[in-house]
């Protein structure tokens, strides 16, 4: 695809950081036609390349993550370094950085001093607890933005622990308000005839935005929402059934008309005509009775026959996909989530497809994540150095 022709086109984007909430806000911007550089520690660089599952010694991980990104690599330790970091800044449109609160600032690339390099830099960050407040220094994961934002609180089995998503979804959310508040940012530099700012995202505060109606109902009523396993409290009946052929099917048949047509078509026409339970109200207080309903045609019926009868009465279900089940799926398939490509050595594999679906100015992946340093010469020669200044600069371990 030419990267001409996606909508983030003629953007620089610095990334400084590592792992997950900063590189894929980065991600994201790389998809959609920005040129990111992703600046990277000479040894050994972002440790995402070794997290999870290996192929020839790289993640598989990381050749989502860095899709689209080049790689530049720097040590921050060397002044040589530091110089060619505020070049690219002083040109840059938007720089994304994921280090705890402080760690610029030490190596003398404060907001203060970039803003005055170039005026019109945006500069998103991502740290565990923001750049102020007392705890703003203290280092902290995805896993503590969740915990402390409320996520985990109300995730899992009220008889037991906390449990968490499966996945690093608050270092995602993070960045995902880390990319609005920079496009936020832009359309203001742009549009209003403002300079650039900074966008302060908290691991914790990304998680919190998310929490719906907790705060009020605490507020106003003193209810705690407390983990409900895999109903949906208030909302009758929303929840995960188990089919006789061993599968999981989630159905959401809360809605007045859809409990109706759910029950008529389980044979149930007797709960369908029950006036009591016309409103998500009536079906809450009698919960337990429904899901058990439920439950007893879930675990004596097949999977096929239940999806069947469920998209028959137009109830919204799904069976639990994994990842064996969404690579066959027709649905996947049509929309194009599955991108093919290769890895270092010429063996091909699927990656996730791009979201979300523009229609005149589609994202799209040119190349995976790149080796580390791989475009060091074509930065560095963008910048004006010859081959014998960037020979000098690895030789000083600079690069």
């Amino acid at each position: 695809m030419n990267l001409a022709s996606k909508p983030l086109a003629g953007l620089k984007v610095i990334e400084l950081g590592t792992l997950i909430a900063g590189p894929f806000a980065a991600r994201i911007c790389a998809e959609f036609g920005a040129e990111v550089i992703k600046v990277e520690s000479p040894s050994g660089g972002d440790p995402l390349r070794k997290w999870r599952k290996l192929y020839e010694g790289t993640s598989l991980w990381w050749f989502v993550q860095a899709r689209n990104k080049q790689s530049l690599t720097l040590n921050l330790k060397h002044p040589d370094a530091i110089v060619i970091l505020k070049q690219l800044l002083s040109e840059a449109d938007i720089l994304i950085e994921n280090f705890r609160p402080g760690v610029l600032e030490k190596l003398g690339l404060g907001w203060d001093v970039l803003h005055a390099l170039n005026p019109k830099l945006v500069m998103v960050r991502l740290s565990g607890f923001g750049q102020s407040g007392p705890m703003q220094g203290q280092p902290g994961f995805g896993a503590v933005g969740e915990s402390m934002g409320g996520l985990r609180y109300i995730t899992g089995f009220e008889d037991r622990p906390p449990v968490r998503t499966g996945i690093s979804i608050g270092d995602s959310i993070a960045a995902l308000w880390g990319v609005i508040g920079a496009l936020m940012a832009l359309r203001h530099r742009e549009v209003n005839g403002g300079s650039g700012q900074v966008v302060d995202v908290a691991l914790y505060e990304a998680v919190f935005a998310m929490m719906e109606s907790m705060v009020p109902e605490f507020d106003v009523f003193g209810f705690i929402r407390e983990r409900s396993g895999n109903i949906m409290p208030g909302i009758t009946p929303s929840s995960i059934h188990t089919s006789s052929d061993g599968k999981h099917v989630q159905i959401g048949a809360n809605g007045d008309a859809i409990f109706q047509r759910f029950m008529r078509a389980i044979g149930r026409d007797d709960l369908a005509d029950d006036p009591s339970l016309a409103d998500n109200a009536g079906r809450d207080l009698r919960r337990d009775e429904l899901y058990g309903v439920i439950d007893r045609w879930a675990n004596a019926t097949p999977l096929a026959q239940m999806l069947e009868t469920l998209n028959g009465a137009e109830v919204p279900a799904s069976r639990i996909y994994s990842a064996e089940d969404m690579l066959s799926d027709p649905q996947f398939l049509a929309r194009e989530m599955f991108l093919s490509a290769k890895l270092p050595d010429g063996k091909p594999f699927k990656m996730p497809g791009i979201v979300p679906k523009l229609s005149d100015t589609p994202g799209g992946v040119d190349w995976v994540g790149p080796t580390l340093g791989e475009h060091n010469q074509q930065v560095l020669s963008s910048l004006g150095y010859s081959s014998e200044q960037i020979a000098a600069l690895r030789r000083e371990g600079s690069i």
